[in-house]
């Protein structure tokens, strides 16, 4: 499972120029699933993505989880973060989960997240062609991995 965290003051996504997810402060999740992930994963992958302190303290040290902050996440699936690039000119997708099994590790990504106490939780559509807008605090981002095999 991959989770590219960028901190932001306010991010949406948009499917047919409706928007269906907005958070203020907090965290865009961009949420890629591959093979052999589990329930075990994402749950590693909540713990992190609720907990990490990215955000600063009074002193200016990031020090502040999206949870100390009060902040929201909006997660949208992006099965593109497993690309292989390594041959040829066309990425390859092969180590992306099949949409059944991403689908189903998506929405429990997204459910155990407001059952970590995150303040609000927003979520994109699973497979839609969306567009997703932000503006990213810092900037700061963080690129989290958790191999299945590890």
């Amino acid at each position: 499972m991959k989770v590219v965290l960028q901190r932001v003051s306010e991010a949406s996504v948009r499917v047919d120029g409706q928007v269906v997810g907005q958070v203020g402060q907090g965290l865009l999740a961009l949420v890629g699933i591959g093979h052999g992930d589990s329930l075990e994963t994402v749950r590693w992958m909540v713990q992190k993505t609720s907990q990490l302190r990215i955000f600063e303290d009074d002193a200016g040290k990031m020090n502040r989880s999206v949870l100390d902050v009060g902040g929201g996440v909006l997660a949208i699936s992006q099965f593109t973060l497993y690309a292989d690039c390594r041959k040829g000119r066309r990425p390859a997708f092969t180590d992306a989960a099949a949409p059944d099994h991403a689908k189903q590790l998506y929405g429990q990504y997204v459910q155990l997240l407001g059952e970590a106490g995150v303040h609000e939780v927003q979520a994109g559509i699973f497979a839609a062609d969306m567009k997703v807008s932000l503006v990213n605090d810092g900037p700061v981002t963080i690129i989290l991995e958790q191999d299945p095999r590890d």
